[in-house]
């Protein structure tokens, strides 16, 4: 993989998928920001990266937090910005039992939060030209049980990185979306320590019958910044062992 040109904002990168993927922009030379809540966790990624790494505290439901992030990364020294919001919460519950509140926070962190940071920071990610690239879920394409409220929020952003990826478009700026199937790590492993039968009915509803790794959305994801990928804008591309095929 080439290293992507300038600078990119991780968001969600304390997470499996995010930490992930800072490791490897850091380690093919590029200069990644580390963004997340959860200090502990991110300075922990920031410490093992490989590269240049800095980190930023964000917290995706809190206007304020957003916007001081964005103002931080605004007095950077010029280059080239690009964005891979891997950010995400689900709260596992049958629609019937499920919680607004639990609504109202994954609409926050997977959908609001995102897009108002990509709004805040659009000046310096159409300036160079940048690339956008949302992580949502392949529970948005297929749908899945106990996931009605996280898969709406998930699927949010299909619709809106397509019609971002055609106002960005005059500017030379793409948008696009890798959409996970199940993944090893934090997830599965809790819906699995409330439904021990959880992990082998899910296997069998994977064509490949494995869970994928976050290395691998990250491999994807940094690709999709990066220049071999640089006629490629409004798609979005699963990542999940053959669940959605097209």
């Amino acid at each position: 993989m080439s290293a992507v040109p300038g600078r990119v904002l991780v968001t969600g990168a304390a997470g499996d998928v995010g930490s992930a993927l800072v490791h490897l922009l850091a380690r093919e030379g590029t200069e990644v920001i580390a963004a997340d809540q959860r200090l502990d966790r991110l300075d922990a990624v920031v410490a093992a990266a490989p590269g240049t790494v800095a980190a930023l505290p964000l917290d995706l439901t809190q206007d304020a937090s957003i916007r001081e992030a964005a103002a931080a990364i605004g007095a950077l020294p010029a280059a080239p910005l690009s964005l891979a919001h891997c950010a995400g919460i689900t709260r596992l519950a049958r629609f019937a039992d499920s919680d607004p509140a639990d609504w109202d926070l994954m609409y926050q962190v997977n959908q609001r939060g995102p897009l108002l940071v990509t709004q805040l920071l659009l000046p310096a990610i159409t300036a160079a030209p940048g690339s956008v690239v949302f992580v949502a879920s392949d529970s948005a394409r297929a749908g899945a049980g106990q996931e009605v409220a996280y898969a709406g929020t998930k699927a949010a952003l299909l619709g809106a990185a397509k019609s971002l990826a055609r106002e960005l478009a005059r500017h030379r700026t793409r948008v696009n979306v890798v959409s996970p199937g199940p993944l090893e790590g934090a997830m599965s492993a809790a819906a699995t320590g409330t439904d021990p039968a959880y992990l082998d009915r899910l296997l069998r509803s994977i064509p490949l019958r494995r869970l994928g790794a976050p290395a691998e959305v990250a491999d994807c994801v940094a690709w999709l910044l990066g220049p071999g990928a640089r006629y490629i804008t409004g798609q979005t591309i699963s990542v999940s062992g053959g669940i959605t095929m097209q």
